[in-house]
């Protein structure tokens, strides 16, 4: 599923226009990177929870030459389903 189609999908569901459904979900993805770049977390009971995690810096290797590379730290965006979630899946 895309982005368009996961719109029109939550205009059906709600019973919203698809400009409508747009605002709502770029208002989420928006306020979701937000509150990740300060390093909280986002808690949806019976969905999930996204959260930030730190990834230490590591040696890697250049897989045409074969030579070491310094890969550097970074932060990295999690997300761990909740049980409606894994049981709606399951």
């Amino acid at each position: 599923m895309n982005k368009q189609e996961l719109v029109s999908a939550i205009a059906e569901k709600a019973g919203l226009t698809k400009a409508d459904s747009e605002k709502a979900l770029n208002a989420l993805i928006e306020a979701t990177k937000e509150t990740l770049k300060k390093g909280d977390s986002i808690q949806l009971v019976g969905f999930g929870t996204f959260s930030v995690s730190e990834r230490a810096a590591r040696t890697g290797r250049n897989p045409q030459t074969g030579a070491e590379i310094q890969i550097a730290a970074k932060k990295v965006a999690k997300f761990k389903a909740g049980k409606a979630l894994d049981e709606a899946v399951n």
